[in-house]
């Protein structure tokens, strides 16, 4: 009888810990990308244009806790910067940011807004 006991809590100790390893390692986090495509006024790829994605805050003032997002990248030759957003995201939060997009070069300039999407990668375009 007692034998049959410790075998029924080994048994369920082993189902409790198969079933734990099994629901936390099948979640794998997706990667959290920004794309922006800076193009001139015929469309054409703008090579070499500065591009900052930056946050504005929604509060004012900002709560202490708020995470600062404020990226300057330079348009390669297809005129397009990509920023991964992975480490800033956390697995399990809903939505991710909305940030403020300004590019320019020279005396263009044109701004925009894109919505990053977690886990999946966003793409936009901003004429200059």
């Amino acid at each position: 009888m007692k034998a049959t006991r410790t075998f029924q809590f080994v048994l369920g100790i082993l189902f409790l810990v198969a079933t734990t390893m099994t629901l936390t390692s099948c979640v794998k986090e997706e990667p959290t990308v920004a794309v922006v495509h800076v193009v001139d006024a015929n469309g054409d790829p703008v090579q070499g244009a500065t591009v900052r994605l930056y946050g504005s805050p929604s509060q004012s003032p900002p709560p202490a806790n708020a995470i600062a997002l404020d990226t300057t990248l330079t348009t390669d030759a297809t005129g397009t910067i990509t920023m991964d957003y992975s480490e800033n995201y956390k697995l399990g939060q809903a939505g991710f940011a909305v940030l403020d997009i300004e590019a320019y070069k020279g005396a263009l300039y044109g701004v925009g807004i894109i919505k990053i999407e977690e886990q999946e990668t966003t793409e936009v375009t901003v004429e200059i």
